[in-house]
């Protein structure tokens, strides 16, 4: 804890923290190595039980022929896009301007591959049927992130994702799903992962986002497009030695976590109510549709953030250990429900957002 971030330091804390499973601390791969046998055999560069039974359950799980585990998402994705355009014989790709390919990447898609790419629809939406019918340039491949996080884990319509893999078949153009959040949209759509992943050519999950794993990722496809994957995971240097405590963590808290996912949507929900009831709070989508969303706030990010240390330290529930400021007078952070949540008192948790209300109402001037 830093005293040169008050925020921080107040939400460590707190005693009641709302959002995620737990601290990312050592205890996380503790409790893992205690659940596991000692005498069982690390997976060697790629190879072994280990790997390659989990990289099976995971095929079977997202109804794809193989899979395969890698160390990050950041390099399954870029080396998803790099198969799909070679195989076509084209260098360009599209995705939402928000896409994590786009914004957290250091443009490697770019710079290592010189993969041109589109940006389809606008910043503050999700892409639509009408974005990819009217494409001028001739793209090898399509990535849909679901759900997509930057805009509060918003999700289309099942109806429009099917209409948008029906058009981009006709026209033997690839679909990837950038799916690191898949599980948290199942509830959602009331289908299995498989019947999602049915859509796309190819899928990639992460095993610390939502389920609170470690790291670590799955790519998974056809067979021709994994047997390309391992050879370019090979070349960024993806084959480590061993993998073993991302793969033993990822199977664990899969196993663990996979089967909450409602609940931790229906609890997104109720979260969202209170804080909509909150005088100059928004959350975007208004109702989530996954176990996250954004919280929106008529307060520039300096004002807002004493008022949450304050709110913190008289109350023991701990909202978000950062402010991101959106604009001269707004700012937003962002929301994921996991364990924590079902273990706040339901009167602490109404007591938290009713000093909110007051102390939101009380900087902007309006009377109760």
């Amino acid at each position: 804890m830093s005293k040169n971030n008050p925020l921080l330091e107040a939400f460590n804390n707190a005693i009641y923290p709302v959002g995620s499973h737990s601290k990312r601390n050592i205890q996380v791969l503790k409790e893992v190595l205690n659940d596991s046998d000692g005498n069982l055999d690390s997976d060697v560069y790629g190879s072994g039980k280990l790997i390659e039974n989990f990289q099976e359950e995971m095929a079977a799980f997202l109804g794809k022929e193989t899979a395969v585990f890698f160390p990050s998402g950041t390099m399954a994705q870029q080396i998803a896009l790099r198969i799909w355009c070679d195989s076509k014989g084209s260098k360009k790709v599209a995705y939402h301007p928000l896409s994590h390919l786009e914004i957290h990447e250091e443009d490697g898609l770019k710079e290592l591959h010189h993969i041109e790419t589109i940006l389809l629809g606008d910043k503050d939406r999700l892409i639509r049927l009408e974005d990819v019918l009217q494409m001028k340039d001739d793209i090898a491949c399509l990535l849909i992130e679901l759900p997509q996080r930057e805009i509060g884990g918003q999700l289309p319509d099942y109806e429009e994702l099917v209409a948008i893999c029906t058009y981009c078949r006709e026209k033997g153009i690839k679909l990837h799903l950038d799916g690191a959040r898949l599980y948290e949209i199942l509830p959602y759509y009331q289908r299995t992962a498989a019947e999602i992943c049915e859509l796309f050519d190819s899928v990639y999950i992460s095993f610390y986002k939502g389920i609170g794993g470690i790291a670590g990722a799955i790519l998974a496809g056809n067979e021709a497009f994994t047997k390309e994957s391992k050879v370019w995971k090979r070349r960024y240097g993806g084959d480590l030695i061993s993998l073993y405590p991302y793969i033993l963590s990822s199977s664990y808290y899969f196993k663990r976590r996979l089967p909450k996912m409602n609940q931790y949507y229906q609890e997104a929900k109720v979260l969202a109510e209170y804080y909509n009831q909150c005088h100059g709070v928004v959350t975007k989508p208004l109702e989530p549709v996954t176990n996250m969303f954004h919280v929106h706030v008529d307060l520039p990010k300096e004002k807002l953030e004493p008022i949450l240390v304050d709110l913190y330290e008289e109350t023991g529930v701990g909202l978000t250990h950062y402010v991101r400021e959106s604009s001269e007078t707004t700012c937003c952070y962002e929301v994921n429900i996991g364990d924590r949540f079902a273990n706040i008192p339901k009167d602490e948790l109404t007591k938290a957002f009713q000093r909110l209300d007051a102390k939101m109402r009380e900087a902007i001037g309006v009377s109760g």
